[in-house]
């Protein structure tokens, strides 16, 4: 049997090696993009650091890791899909067949249709040739304005200011990373950020780009203010790569839409990582959860019902952790609340500290929290455990930071 795997982030990695272990005489081949070694977009940061080179970037350090698995390797970016004759086509005109497909083709950054947005000294941080054209110009005292501050341009941010630039952040919503704090704590992240020497301009978006007369570029801001900067980063989210899919049966909406088997609408062709849009682990409701956990648990999955071995997802569950600057802030599930559910909040901003439990009826299934590192991971097992929590409900909603407390009790058997 031939199996496909279209992208070779930490999804198709996954996927590959565990296919390997389940079907050991398979034909297995792994297909990327870019031509570097499969890497991690998330390590970028580090580089921009100086923490590591860009071997650390890498996923596999031995050069031979895939060879030595029989697992075939495939420079190539696919442009449509056969679904009755199982084949690919590849922008270099030529096809493969396949009996088993995965689509792990991930995200690519969204550039906002701004004027000049197409200018030198304009980039996104998503591969390593953006990293490498972000390092030549980021250098210690030049202007950098960045758009974006989500949860990608937060993990910008930090290297950036460590690279000893003089940094603008533009940001849409009304605080910092809007999709994944509350008002209270993306407020007190902003804040944070600004003692540290970060300007922040929020509700304001960028409305065209001009080559500059003393600066590379002139951006003007929705507010009418301009600014003068040496390099302009955009962080405005992103995208699932599906264009290739496009005249085939695979149903589409904000990504790939997979069952808890991760197998599309298309028997055989199954989707994993960024590019999955799948069930959420309270609602039900379809969503892409662009986080890497998530990616390898539905890679592994995937990889299982690929070989033939039935395995199931319980459900995408939304996880989110941050270090901006030294604040540690963390989100998890339904972190903005429910219909019909309760919430309690606490902001204790002098200590760094901000907390958010989000209930429906007796089982937490959201949590925000800033400067809770020890246990955050607690907060994580009971909402993905679905526990019910009884009498803890009513104590967590007077004193949430006995959260620790209510995972041991219900942990306990009943007496």
């Amino acid at each position: 049997m031939k199996h496909i795997i279209l992208g070779n982030g930490p999804a198709g990695v996954v996927a590959a090696e565990a296919l390997r272990r389940e079907a050991p005489a398979d034909d297995i081949l792994l297909v990327g993009n870019e031509d570097a070694p499969p890497y991690s977009r998330m390590a970028i940061p580090y580089l921009l650091e100086g923490n590591i080179d860009e071997a650390g970037t890498y996923l596999r350090k031995a050069k031979d890791h895939f060879e030595r698995l029989g697992i075939r390797q495939l420079l190539g970016r696919a442009v449509a899909v056969n679904c009755d004759k199982r084949t690919v086509l590849f922008a270099d005109g030529h096809f493969e067949d396949y009996d088993r497909l995965l689509i792990a083709t991930g995200s690519h950054p969204v550039r906002p249709p701004i004027p000049g947005i197409d200018l030198p000294d304009v980039h996104t941080c998503w591969t390593l040739d953006d990293a490498r054209a972000i390092a030549n110009l980021a250098r210690p005292g030049a202007r950098v304005l960045q758009l974006g501050a989500g949860f990608i341009g937060c993990i910008i941010m930090e290297s950036l200011v460590k690279r000893g630039v003089t940094l603008t952040v533009v940001e849409m919503g009304d605080r910092l990373v809007p999709r994944m704090m509350t008002p209270e704590a993306g407020g007190m992240i902003k804040r944070w950020v600004e003692r540290k020497g970060v300007s922040v301009v929020t509700r304001a978006g960028v409305a065209r780009i001009e080559a500059g007369q003393g600066a590379p570029l002139t951006v003007t801001l929705t507010t009418g203010d301009s600014l003068d900067c040496d390099l302009l980063i955009v962080a405005a989210g992103v995208a699932p790569n599906i264009s290739f899919l496009e005249g085939t049966p695979v149903h589409v909406a904000k990504g790939v839409l997979v069952d808890d088997a991760m197998e599309t609408s298309v028997p055989g062709i199954y989707a994993a990582g960024d590019v999955a849009e799948a069930p959420d682990l309270h609602s039900g409701r379809h969503l892409v959860a662009a986080i890497q956990p998530n990616a390898v648990d539905q890679a592994r999955v995937a990889a299982l019902n690929m070989a033939g071995r039935p395995a199931r997802m319980k459900g995408v569950l939304a996880i989110n952790v941050l270090d901006s600057l030294g604040m540690i802030s963390s989100s998890f599930g339904e972190w903005q609340g429910v219909a019909g559910g309760q919430g309690v909040e606490l902001a204790d901003e002098a200590a760094g500290r901000h907390l958010s439990l989000q209930f429906d009826g007796e089982v937490l299934v959201g949590a925000t929290a800033i400067g809770w590192t020890a246990h955050v991971g607690v907060l994580r097992g009971l909402i993905q455990a679905r526990t019910r929590l009884g009498k803890w409900k009513d104590i967590l909603l007077q004193s949430p930071t006995r959260f620790v407390e209510a995972y041991l009790a219900c942990q306990r058997p009943a007496s």
